[in-house]
């Protein structure tokens, strides 16, 4: 069975599971993601971000392969270029940090290594690109469901913030409190060196992610 990784790029965006195509909770702001769904253009909104910041900073996030088939990606951007973080109480983002948005493992995959060989394979490529630490809003209203992944305690407009308790639970430290979106932080040379001993930590992280009914983030 061949693994690989490759960037996201114009040209492997088309790998990105449909619903994540059509997902842009973290690349417009609330007002702009709501006009894109009701118009029906929320995947050309996606290829037109990563293309921005494709030209302005480079690749935004890594896909993982098996057999030439992509089963998982990571996506991640500096905060300057992520509108929906300046929506949350605990924004910003500190400004050695690079945001982790979002990320999936297909479930038939999972149990592989293979969200631990993407994640490190994202944090090798930021260290390269100066980047000190990568942070994330986690959601505290997320509780976990039945098979091991996320799920929402209640309607939410928000299922594709990560789970708190998951991010803390492979080495996330909290930064910013807050009773539902605190911000966490994580030192890069500390995502490198995870051990097997987390890959199922970093697998319940990486599929608890929900595509959202696009709508606002709640400050309260």
């Amino acid at each position: 069975m061949g693994r690989r990784m490759a960037p996201l790029t114009l040209e492997s965006v088309a790998d990105l599971p449909k619903e994540s195509r059509r997902c842009v909770f973290w690349e417009l702001d609330a007002v702009a993601a709501q006009r894109a769904a009701e118009a029906g253009y929320p995947d050309f909104e996606k290829e037109a971000w990563i293309s921005s910041v494709l030209l302005q900073w480079g690749p935004c996030g890594r896909l993982v392969y098996v057999d030439d088939q992509a089963v998982g990606f990571v996506m991640y951007a500096p905060p300057s270029y992520v509108p929906r973080q300046s929506g949350f109480a605990t924004s910003p983002v500190s400004g050695d940090a690079v945001l982790l948005t979002t990320g999936w493992i297909e479930p038939a995959f999972r149990g592989e290594g293979l969200a631990r060989m993407l994640l490190q394979g994202a944090a090798k490529d930021l260290t390269q690109r100066g980047a000190k630490a990568v942070e994330a809003f986690g959601g505290t209203h997320l509780v976990p469901g039945g098979d091991g992944s996320a799920a929402c305690a209640h309607e939410t407009s928000e299922p594709c913030v990560l789970p708190a308790h998951l991010l803390e639970s492979v080495g996330f430290t909290v930064v910013r409190p807050h009773h539902r979106y605190p911000r966490l932080r994580l030192e890069l040379k500390n995502a490198i060196s995870w051990r097997e001993d987390v890959e199922a930590a970093l697998e319940r992280l990486l599929g608890s992610v929900r595509v959202p009914v696009l709508s606002g983030v709640a400050h309260g």
